[in-house]
């Protein structure tokens, strides 16, 4: 399971458990390839319900290879995303949350 401490987020793909994290460098690298590329037009997108599959797959992309994760894009093409396209939002936008959520008075 993801620490949602540090900003992880856990997810499963193709039966196996993942770990997502948005750290600086997968950030740098999800940003680089954003069409717009802006962050701040990623995370309006998530708040308005107007992002694209294109920006889910961005981020669960940017969030495996700050997990760890040494593959690319086009590895997940047939692959099973735990909750289908759905689920896959729902984490993206989860972890979008947890990279820039500033810690509440109790954690500190």
């Amino acid at each position: 399971m993801g620490n949602p401490w540090t900003g992880e987020v856990a997810v499963a793909i193709d039966g196996q458990r993942h770990v997502l994290k948005l750290t600086l460098g997968a950030l740098a690298e999800l940003e680089a390839g954003l069409e717009d590329g802006s962050l701040i037009a990623l995370v309006q997108r998530f708040e308005n319900a107007s992002y694209s599959t294109r920006d889910v797959l961005a981020l669960i992309v940017a969030g495996l290879r700050g997990g760890g994760w040494q593959g690319r894009a086009r590895d997940l093409l047939t692959a099973e995303i735990e909750g289908g396209p759905l689920g896959a939002a729902q984490k993206a936008a989860q972890l979008l949350t947890r990279a820039f959520e500033l810690p509440s008075e109790e954690a500190m």
